[in-house]
Protein backbone atom coordinates (compact mmCIF):
# COMPACT_ATOMS: atom_id res chain seq x y z
CA UNK A 1 0.00 0.00 0.00
CA UNK A 2 2.89 2.38 0.75
CA UNK A 3 4.04 2.03 -2.86
CA UNK A 4 0.62 1.76 -4.49
CA UNK A 5 -0.73 5.21 -3.59
CA UNK A 6 2.29 7.24 -4.84
CA UNK A 7 2.47 4.99 -7.90
CA UNK A 8 -1.22 5.57 -8.67
CA UNK A 9 -0.76 9.35 -8.47
CA UNK A 10 2.25 9.11 -10.78
CA UNK A 11 0.19 7.00 -13.17
CA UNK A 12 -2.61 9.58 -13.42
CA UNK A 13 -0.06 12.45 -13.78
CA UNK A 14 -1.42 14.39 -10.80
CA UNK A 15 0.51 17.62 -11.65
CA UNK A 16 -1.25 17.72 -15.03
CA UNK A 17 -4.61 17.20 -13.32
CA UNK A 18 -3.86 20.12 -10.99
CA UNK A 19 -3.08 22.15 -14.12
CA UNK A 20 -6.54 21.34 -15.51
CA UNK A 21 -8.19 22.50 -12.28
CA UNK A 22 -6.13 25.72 -12.20
CA UNK A 23 -7.07 26.48 -15.81
CA UNK A 24 -10.78 25.95 -15.25
CA UNK A 25 -10.88 27.78 -11.91
CA UNK A 26 -9.16 30.81 -13.44
CA UNK A 27 -11.45 30.86 -16.47
CA UNK A 28 -14.54 30.54 -14.28
CA UNK A 29 -13.44 33.02 -11.60
CA UNK A 30 -11.70 35.59 -13.82
CA UNK A 31 -13.76 35.41 -17.02
CA UNK A 32 -17.22 33.92 -16.55
CA UNK A 33 -18.16 35.36 -13.16
CA UNK A 34 -17.01 38.94 -13.91
CA UNK A 35 -18.58 38.85 -17.39
CA UNK A 36 -21.99 37.82 -16.09
CA UNK A 37 -21.75 39.76 -12.85
CA UNK A 38 -20.84 43.17 -14.27
CA UNK A 39 -23.54 43.64 -16.90
CA UNK A 40 -26.42 44.64 -14.60
CA UNK A 41 -27.21 45.04 -10.89
CA UNK A 42 -27.33 41.59 -9.32
CA UNK A 43 -25.63 40.05 -12.33
CA UNK A 44 -26.96 38.21 -15.37
CA UNK A 45 -28.38 34.70 -14.72
CA UNK A 46 -26.05 31.94 -15.91
CA UNK A 47 -25.91 28.16 -15.74
CA UNK A 48 -22.72 27.27 -13.87
CA UNK A 49 -23.00 27.97 -10.18
CA UNK A 50 -20.06 26.92 -8.01
CA UNK A 51 -21.46 23.42 -7.39
CA UNK A 52 -22.02 22.67 -11.06
CA UNK A 53 -18.65 24.15 -11.94
CA UNK A 54 -16.80 21.91 -9.48
CA UNK A 55 -18.70 18.87 -10.72
CA UNK A 56 -17.77 19.71 -14.31
CA UNK A 57 -14.14 20.29 -13.37
CA UNK A 58 -14.07 17.00 -11.44
CA UNK A 59 -15.44 15.28 -14.54
CA UNK A 60 -12.61 16.75 -16.64
CA UNK A 61 -10.03 15.55 -14.12
CA UNK A 62 -11.43 12.01 -13.98
CA UNK A 63 -11.58 11.66 -17.77
CA UNK A 64 -8.02 12.99 -18.13
CA UNK A 65 -6.76 10.63 -15.38
CA UNK A 66 -8.41 7.68 -17.13
CA UNK A 67 -6.75 8.77 -20.37
CA UNK A 68 -3.29 8.76 -18.78
CA UNK A 69 -3.89 5.27 -17.38
CA UNK A 70 -4.96 3.74 -20.68
CA UNK A 71 -2.12 5.49 -22.50
CA UNK A 72 0.47 3.94 -20.17
CA UNK A 73 -1.30 0.56 -20.48
CA UNK A 74 -0.81 0.47 -24.25
CA UNK A 75 2.59 2.18 -24.14
CA UNK A 76 4.20 -0.36 -21.83
CA UNK A 77 6.62 -1.77 -24.41
CA UNK A 78 7.59 1.66 -25.73
CA UNK A 79 8.09 3.03 -22.21
CA UNK A 80 10.44 0.16 -21.41
CA UNK A 81 12.76 1.71 -24.00
CA UNK A 82 12.09 5.44 -23.54
CA UNK A 83 11.64 5.71 -19.76
CA UNK A 84 12.13 2.36 -18.00
CA UNK A 85 12.53 3.95 -14.56
CA UNK A 86 9.12 5.67 -14.74
CA UNK A 87 7.03 2.57 -15.47
CA UNK A 88 4.18 1.96 -13.02
CA UNK A 89 1.92 -0.55 -14.80
CA UNK A 90 3.01 -4.13 -14.33
CA UNK A 91 5.87 -3.08 -12.05
CA UNK A 92 3.65 -1.81 -9.22
CA UNK A 93 0.05 -1.76 -10.48
CA UNK A 94 -1.13 -4.86 -12.31
CA UNK A 95 -2.46 -4.49 -15.84
CA UNK A 96 -5.97 -5.69 -14.97
CA UNK A 97 -6.20 -3.08 -12.20
CA UNK A 98 -5.12 -0.40 -14.67
CA UNK A 99 -8.01 -1.38 -16.96
CA UNK A 100 -10.38 -1.40 -13.99
CA UNK A 101 -9.35 2.12 -12.91
CA UNK A 102 -9.56 3.41 -16.49
CA UNK A 103 -13.09 2.09 -16.84
CA UNK A 104 -14.23 3.32 -13.41
CA UNK A 105 -12.79 6.84 -13.73
CA UNK A 106 -14.14 7.19 -17.28
CA UNK A 107 -17.59 6.01 -16.22
CA UNK A 108 -17.82 8.35 -13.22
CA UNK A 109 -16.43 11.26 -15.25
CA UNK A 110 -18.98 10.79 -18.05
CA UNK A 111 -21.88 10.29 -15.61
CA UNK A 112 -21.02 13.54 -13.83
CA UNK A 113 -20.72 15.37 -17.16
CA UNK A 114 -24.10 14.00 -18.28
CA UNK A 115 -25.67 15.10 -15.01
CA UNK A 116 -24.30 18.64 -15.33
CA UNK A 117 -25.30 18.70 -18.99
CA UNK A 118 -28.87 17.76 -18.01
CA UNK A 119 -29.01 20.32 -15.19
CA UNK A 120 -27.89 23.20 -17.42
CA UNK A 121 -30.00 22.07 -20.38
CA UNK A 122 -27.02 21.50 -22.70
CA UNK A 123 -27.06 18.72 -25.28
CA UNK A 124 -23.36 19.13 -26.04
CA UNK A 125 -21.27 19.13 -22.84
CA UNK A 126 -22.02 15.58 -21.68
CA UNK A 127 -21.83 13.88 -25.11
CA UNK A 128 -18.60 15.69 -26.01
CA UNK A 129 -17.04 14.57 -22.72
CA UNK A 130 -18.09 11.03 -23.65
CA UNK A 131 -16.44 11.57 -27.04
CA UNK A 132 -13.27 12.67 -25.19
CA UNK A 133 -13.15 9.28 -23.44
CA UNK A 134 -13.29 7.45 -26.78
CA UNK A 135 -10.75 9.79 -28.37
CA UNK A 136 -8.32 9.14 -25.52
CA UNK A 137 -8.87 5.39 -25.88
CA UNK A 138 -8.38 5.37 -29.66
CA UNK A 139 -5.44 7.75 -29.30
CA UNK A 140 -3.71 5.22 -27.03
CA UNK A 141 -4.49 2.21 -29.22
CA UNK A 142 -4.09 3.68 -32.71
CA UNK A 143 -3.80 7.42 -33.30
CA UNK A 144 -0.68 7.96 -31.19
CA UNK A 145 1.28 5.84 -33.65
CA UNK A 146 0.00 7.77 -36.66
CA UNK A 147 1.56 10.79 -38.32
CA UNK A 148 0.36 14.05 -36.66
CA UNK A 149 -3.25 12.96 -36.00
CA UNK A 150 -2.48 11.89 -32.43
CA UNK A 151 -0.80 15.24 -31.73
CA UNK A 152 -3.84 17.12 -33.05
CA UNK A 153 -6.26 15.03 -30.95
CA UNK A 154 -4.37 15.76 -27.72
CA UNK A 155 -4.16 19.45 -28.62
CA UNK A 156 -7.91 19.61 -29.27
CA UNK A 157 -8.62 17.89 -25.96
CA UNK A 158 -6.37 20.43 -24.22
CA UNK A 159 -8.33 23.27 -25.82
CA UNK A 160 -11.60 21.62 -24.70
CA UNK A 161 -10.54 22.15 -21.06
CA UNK A 162 -11.34 25.84 -21.63
CA UNK A 163 -14.09 25.53 -24.24
CA UNK A 164 -16.21 23.19 -22.09
CA UNK A 165 -16.87 26.08 -19.68
CA UNK A 166 -17.91 28.43 -22.49
CA UNK A 167 -20.17 25.74 -23.97
CA UNK A 168 -21.77 25.25 -20.55
CA UNK A 169 -22.84 28.90 -20.50
CA UNK A 170 -23.98 29.06 -24.13
CA UNK A 171 -27.77 29.29 -24.47
CA UNK A 172 -28.80 29.59 -28.11
CA UNK A 173 -32.37 30.50 -27.14
CA UNK A 174 -31.14 33.62 -25.29
CA UNK A 175 -28.92 34.95 -28.07
CA UNK A 176 -31.68 37.35 -29.11
CA UNK A 177 -31.36 39.07 -25.74
CA UNK A 178 -28.85 41.89 -26.48
CA UNK A 179 -27.41 41.88 -22.94
CA UNK A 180 -26.85 38.12 -22.91
CA UNK A 181 -25.55 38.20 -26.51
CA UNK A 182 -23.00 40.88 -25.64
CA UNK A 183 -21.88 39.00 -22.52
CA UNK A 184 -21.53 35.55 -24.07
CA UNK A 185 -19.69 37.08 -27.05
CA UNK A 186 -17.09 38.55 -24.69
CA UNK A 187 -16.70 35.18 -22.97
CA UNK A 188 -16.41 33.51 -26.39
CA UNK A 189 -13.59 35.80 -27.49
CA UNK A 190 -11.53 35.07 -24.39
CA UNK A 191 -12.34 31.36 -24.60
CA UNK A 192 -11.09 31.22 -28.21
CA UNK A 193 -7.98 33.18 -27.21
CA UNK A 194 -6.98 30.73 -24.46
CA UNK A 195 -8.22 27.62 -26.25
CA UNK A 196 -6.14 28.66 -29.27
CA UNK A 197 -3.11 29.24 -27.06
CA UNK A 198 -3.64 25.84 -25.40
CA UNK A 199 -4.04 24.11 -28.77
CA UNK A 200 -0.91 25.55 -30.38
CA UNK A 201 1.43 25.20 -27.40
CA UNK A 202 0.13 21.68 -26.75
CA UNK A 203 0.74 20.75 -30.40
CA UNK A 204 4.32 22.04 -30.11
CA UNK A 205 4.89 20.09 -26.90
CA UNK A 206 3.44 16.88 -28.34
CA UNK A 207 5.77 17.08 -31.35
CA UNK A 208 8.75 17.72 -29.06
CA UNK A 209 7.75 14.72 -26.92
CA UNK A 210 7.75 12.65 -30.12
CA UNK A 211 11.34 13.76 -30.72
CA UNK A 212 12.18 12.82 -27.14
CA UNK A 213 10.57 9.37 -27.51
CA UNK A 214 11.76 8.67 -31.04
CA UNK A 215 13.94 5.68 -30.12
CA UNK A 216 11.18 3.60 -28.54
CA UNK A 217 8.51 4.75 -31.02
CA UNK A 218 10.64 3.69 -33.98
CA UNK A 219 11.33 0.25 -32.50
CA UNK A 220 7.61 -0.50 -32.18
CA UNK A 221 6.46 0.74 -35.57
CA UNK A 222 5.11 4.20 -34.76
CA UNK A 223 4.87 6.72 -37.60
CA UNK A 224 5.36 9.95 -35.66
CA UNK A 225 6.66 13.10 -37.30
CA UNK A 226 10.36 12.69 -36.37
CA UNK A 227 10.29 9.14 -37.78
CA UNK A 228 8.50 10.09 -41.01
CA UNK A 229 10.06 13.50 -41.68
CA UNK A 230 13.31 13.23 -39.76
CA UNK A 231 14.55 15.35 -36.88
CA UNK A 232 15.56 18.54 -38.82
CA UNK A 233 12.19 18.92 -40.56
CA UNK A 234 10.33 18.23 -37.30
CA UNK A 235 12.34 20.95 -35.58
CA UNK A 236 11.32 23.36 -38.36
CA UNK A 237 7.65 22.38 -37.90
CA UNK A 238 7.78 22.99 -34.13
CA UNK A 239 9.83 26.17 -34.64
CA UNK A 240 7.33 27.62 -37.13
CA UNK A 241 4.48 27.07 -34.67
CA UNK A 242 6.53 28.65 -31.90
CA UNK A 243 7.03 31.72 -34.08
CA UNK A 244 3.29 31.81 -34.91
CA UNK A 245 2.52 31.66 -31.19
CA UNK A 246 5.00 34.43 -30.37
CA UNK A 247 3.56 36.67 -33.10
CA UNK A 248 -0.02 35.98 -31.96
CA UNK A 249 0.85 36.91 -28.37
CA UNK A 250 2.58 40.07 -29.66
CA UNK A 251 -0.58 41.11 -31.54
CA UNK A 252 -2.68 40.58 -28.42
CA UNK A 253 -0.03 42.47 -26.44
CA UNK A 254 -0.29 45.50 -28.72
CA UNK A 255 -4.08 45.43 -28.42
CA UNK A 256 -3.78 45.26 -24.62
CA UNK A 257 -1.41 48.22 -24.55
CA UNK A 258 -3.86 50.23 -26.65
CA UNK A 259 -6.46 49.49 -23.95
CA UNK A 260 -4.06 50.58 -21.23
CA UNK A 261 -3.36 47.09 -19.88
CA UNK A 262 0.28 47.90 -19.07
CA UNK A 263 0.78 45.45 -16.22
CA UNK A 264 -0.58 42.61 -18.35
CA UNK A 265 1.70 43.68 -21.19
CA UNK A 266 4.80 43.60 -18.99
CA UNK A 267 3.77 40.20 -17.63
CA UNK A 268 3.31 38.82 -21.17
CA UNK A 269 6.68 40.10 -22.36
CA UNK A 270 8.72 38.64 -19.51
CA UNK A 271 6.76 35.47 -18.72
CA UNK A 272 5.36 34.40 -22.09
CA UNK A 273 7.12 35.99 -25.09
CA UNK A 274 10.71 35.93 -23.80
CA UNK A 275 10.52 32.30 -22.57
CA UNK A 276 9.00 31.23 -25.91
CA UNK A 277 11.82 32.99 -27.76
CA UNK A 278 14.45 31.28 -25.60
CA UNK A 279 12.70 27.95 -26.16
CA UNK A 280 12.96 28.49 -29.92
CA UNK A 281 16.73 28.83 -29.58
CA UNK A 282 16.95 25.84 -27.22
CA UNK A 283 14.88 23.68 -29.57
CA UNK A 284 17.32 24.09 -32.46
CA UNK A 285 20.35 23.30 -30.28
CA UNK A 286 18.72 20.17 -28.79
CA UNK A 287 20.13 16.82 -29.87
CA UNK A 288 19.68 14.35 -27.01
CA UNK A 289 16.63 12.87 -25.31
CA UNK A 290 17.55 14.89 -22.21
CA UNK A 291 17.60 18.13 -24.25
CA UNK A 292 14.12 17.53 -25.67
CA UNK A 293 12.81 16.60 -22.23
CA UNK A 294 14.04 19.94 -20.89
CA UNK A 295 12.36 21.83 -23.74
CA UNK A 296 9.12 19.92 -23.11
CA UNK A 297 9.26 20.75 -19.38
CA UNK A 298 9.85 24.44 -20.04
CA UNK A 299 6.96 24.55 -22.51
CA UNK A 300 4.71 23.21 -19.75
CA UNK A 301 5.89 26.07 -17.51
CA UNK A 302 5.08 28.62 -20.24
CA UNK A 303 1.65 27.00 -20.60
CA UNK A 304 1.15 27.74 -16.91
CA UNK A 305 2.33 31.36 -17.14
CA UNK A 306 0.09 31.86 -20.17
CA UNK A 307 -2.94 30.46 -18.37
CA UNK A 308 -2.20 32.53 -15.24
CA UNK A 309 -2.54 35.67 -17.37
CA UNK A 310 -6.32 35.13 -17.07
CA UNK A 311 -6.00 36.91 -13.73
CA UNK A 312 -5.69 40.22 -15.57
CA UNK A 313 -9.05 39.73 -17.31
CA UNK A 314 -10.83 39.79 -13.96
CA UNK A 315 -10.23 43.54 -13.91
CA UNK A 316 -10.79 44.27 -17.59
CA UNK A 317 -13.61 42.07 -18.89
Amino acid sequence: MMKLVPAFFRLIRWPNLVFIVITQVLFYYCIILPAFGNVQPGGLPHFLDWNRFWLLSFSSVLIAAAGYIINDYFDLNIDQVNKPDAIVIQKIIKRRWAIFWHFLLSLIGVMIAMYVSWKIGSWLVGPINLLCVFLLLFYSTTFKKKFLIGNIIISLLTAWVVLVLYMSELDIARLRDPVYHHTITRVFKVAVLYAGFAFVISLIREVIKDMEDMQGDERYGCRTMPIVWGMPATKVFAGVWLIVLILAVLVILVYGMMQGWWLAAVYSVFLVIMPLTLLLSKLYSSVSQKDFHQVSTWIKIVMLTGILSMLFFKFHI
